[in-house]
């Protein structure tokens, strides 16, 4: 199971900040990430490629947004 990073009710840039915490720290082959905004979800995914990560699938969860990410 890939580790999740809940930065749901965070405000940018923090949920991008807790994403690129999140790679530092374990470098993991997958990663879930869960924000509730759309200005949000399109900073993660930027900055998720940006460190080498590719964009597997974003899908709408309740008020928000899971965006599972995976290194390439």
């Amino acid at each position: 199971m890939a580790p999740t990073v809940d930065a749901r009710g965070f405000s940018c840039p923090q949920p991008v900040l807790m994403t690129l915490q999140a790679i530092m720290a374990t470098n993991p082959s997958e990663l879930v990430v869960l924000v509730d905004t759309d200005t949000s979800k399109e900073n993660v995914v930027r900055a998720a490629q940006s460190q080498g990560y590719a964009v597997k699938e974003v899908s709408e969860e309740g008020e928000g947004y899971r965006i599972c990410i995976e290194r390439r």
